[in-house]
């Protein structure tokens, strides 16, 4: 599977179909393998996490999730085809497993918001196998031993990055669940805690924005974006100058 380096961290080359595929296969090998849903904050905080950056590195695969890594693969030459998000792999692996028989245990979030989670998709999914729910801590050791006796398909872990991910990494070999997910805020939109941007607005890659008016106490988390924005305008920049100097001082062939 092709991947791409933005700023030392790796993002898988997928598109939505490409990535559901791929999880499909990890869901038949009936190894243990871990999702990461990539987006800007991730990379920031991976510029000073150097354990973070490493579980990333080594994620099984690494989806596309924000619109600013898809801007700057554009930016950087190697256009990645669309976002992937968490909220959507959510969605789109409850139907798949409602239609395979798999089970999926729903980790995280507020008090009561995983449980709210798995009744909604069930709703939408009545065949949907709920291995259960807990909204827990990533600090809590009782929680190995409560979902591995459960014997999930799927995990979806909703403590928010990086320790999400953190968690992951270091338990997902004693889970031996095929498929595990840091799926952030998608519990939120999912139980309808919060109200996810309009269609229109998230084509257009603004749904950062809608989030931030609808909650203005994430104003900290967006100056993340900027810092982003401008490490990739330095980057590309530096790419294409090296670029030009390269073909520029190319001895011609005979």
């Amino acid at each position: 599977m092709r991947s791409l380096n933005i700023l030392g961290v790796k993002v898988s080359c997928v598109n939505f179909q490409q990535a559901m595929s791929q999880i499909e296969r990890f869901i038949r090998s009936q190894k243990p393998h871990q999702v990461i849903t990539l987006n800007p904050e991730f990379v920031i905080t991976a510029q000073k996490d150097k354990e973070f950056k490493e579980i990333i590195n080594k994620g099984d695969l690494v989806v596309p999730d924000g619109i600013g890594i898809v801007w700057a693969s554009r930016l950087m030459g190697s256009p990645l085809k669309e976002r992937v998000t968490g909220v959507e792999l959510v969605w789109s692996l409850s139907k798949l497993a409602s239609h395979k028989g798999y089970s999926i245990f729903f980790l995280g979030g507020r008090e009561g918001v995983a449980k709210q989670t798995a009744f909604n998709l069930k709703k939408h999914y009545p065949k949907l196998k709920v291995a259960g729910t807990e909204s827990g801590s990533p600090y809590d050791p009782t929680l190995i031993p409560k979902i591995s006796s459960k014997k999930p398909t799927i995990l979806f872990v909703a403590f928010g990055h990086p320790k999400q991910e953190k968690w992951i990494f270091k338990y997902k070999n004693r889970l031996g669940i095929p498929v595990m997910i840091g799926v952030g805020g998608a519990f939120d939109f999912i139980s309808q805690r919060v109200k996810r941007a309009p269609v229109w607005i998230q084509k257009i890659g603004l749904e950062w924005f809608y989030r931030l008016l609808k909650q203005p106490s994430r104003w900290k988390r967006q100056l993340s974006l900027i810092q982003f924005a401008f490490l990739i305008i330095k980057e590309s920049a530096i790419i294409f100058v090296s670029r030009v100097i390269e073909k520029f001082f190319k001895k011609p062939r005979r």
